[in-house]
């Protein structure tokens, strides 16, 4: 096992260092920028995963591998749409402050790998968990900044965060306790009622991809809790009875309907984007332009909500199926993660965990895709942003400190 880590972290290391050569050469002459950003991300992922190796040796190590190297090919096209910004401060650039959000989202995950206790021990606060996710999705109500026509942000000078990507893990430690004590229709009905509560919220705050992941999240641990196929069609009905209410009852939610049915109605303005999205991904073909030579600049917003349709044009069809295959070789390992637990309660936290990722990467990608309307939001490890960034690789710790603990039914 230590051979193959070994060996996928050497490959990791060489196409990281490639690419950012590449961009190094990108405007004829030769920048130094890109090649420190590369080697300082790399010393990083080498230096966690020499402490997860030594100290924490039969843990899986697959997940920091894996979600490194997502991380490492969205710092790549960061950078190389910061490179269009010739007059950028090295400081303002993008991809450096992403890279301080990678070192921040390291550190916190190797804090909870090394200090974190049993995961079992958080089940006891449930109702602290939910209290504190209504709070943070309350919060940008009154005191949030609205970007990109959602209020979702907190503004504090320097720097921004969006509460709902820390309410995604506070929502799962509260149902990963909560649903266990599901005995019938009314503790069922008990269980949801704060959980459509906080999408309430974020429909309100124009945040319906957010919502999408917390319903979806919702119904997968609800049907792995209690093996009831009642209740994925019970969820399936309220989400279709809801999406038709707010249709006809919130604007922001029918102009993304009907830019999703018929972007070209208005191909200058709010389908401007989505189209700009087809044809990157169209103009990337199978093999893709090539590193630094296609136009994703084009795309509005191309450093965050399409990062995916910027990566699909410079490396085509087959750099968007490998990052998909990442993706589901990262949804697998957790979910392993969870059949190994010790405990019902890890093993709840390890599914919700895993299946936000999932539905987070499928909504992002159905949307730039066109397969489902557009929501705007990040695809994990991938896009820029320190929220997304630090709440992801927080979660991988958890995982990680559960991946550790169940590690004597590991083979």
């Amino acid at each position: 096992m230590e051979k193959y880590e070994k060996s996928i972290l050497k490959a990791i290391y060489t196409v990281t260092m490639l690419m950012f050569l590449v961009l190094a050469f990108i405007k004829g002459g030769f920048n130094y920028i890109p090649l420190v950003l590369g080697l300082s991300s790399c010393a990083l992922i080498a230096c966690a995963h020499f402490i997860i190796k030594r100290f924490f040796p039969k843990g899986d190590k697959y997940l920091l591998i894996i979600s490194a190297f997502l991380a490492q090919l969205g710092l790549v096209m960061i950078y190389r749409l910061d490179s269009v910004n010739t007059n950028v401060a090295i400081v303002k650039l993008k991809s450096v402050r992403q890279v301080w959000w990678f070192t921040i989202g390291m550190a916190i995950y190797i804090l909870l790998v090394v200090f974190l206790p049993e995961i079992k021990r958080l089940e006891k606060v449930k109702y602290a968990y939910i209290v504190a996710a209504i709070a943070l999705l309350a919060s940008t109500l009154f005191l949030g900044s609205e970007i990109k026509g959602s209020r979702n942000w907190l503004n504090f000078g320097y720097f921004s965060i969006q509460p709902s990507e820390i309410a995604k893990l506070f929502l799962i430690l509260y149902l990963a306790s909560a649903i266990q004590d599901i005995k019938n229709a009314y503790d069922t009905i008990k269980v949801a009622i704060p959980v459509f509560i906080c999408i309430m919220l974020l429909v309100v705050e124009k945040d319906l991809g957010a919502a999408l992941i917390f319903f979806g999240v919702f119904m997968a641990m609800l049907y792995i809790g209690t093996s009831n196929k009642k209740y994925i069609l019970i969820g399936i009905a309220c989400f279709a009875l809801g999406g038709v209410l707010s249709y006809f009852l919130f604007n922001h939610v029918r102009i993304r309907v009907d830019i999703w049915l018929n972007p070209w109605a208005d191909k200058s303005g709010k389908g401007y984007q989505i189209l700009q999205s087809l044809f990157g991904i169209a103009a990337g073909g199978l093999f893709g332009k090539g590193l630094g030579e296609g136009n994703p600049y084009l795309i509005p917003e191309a450093h965050t909500d399409f990062i995916f349709s910027a990566i699909s044009e410079e490396l085509g069809l087959m750099g968007a199926m490998a990052i998909i295959l990442l993706y589901l070789l990262l949804v697998y390992r957790g979910l392993r993660a969870a059949i190994y637990a010790k405990d019902n309660y890890s093993r709840l936290v390890a599914v919700g965990i895993s299946s936000m990722i999932a539905f987070q990467v499928f909504v992002i990608i159905g949307g730039v895709t066109k397969m489902i309307p557009l929501t705007g939001i990040t695809l994990p490890f991938v896009s820029y942003g320190g929220s997304s960034m630090v709440l992801n690789f927080t979660s991988i710790g958890v995982l990680q400190r559960i991946s550790e603990s169940g590690r004597k039914y590991y083979e």
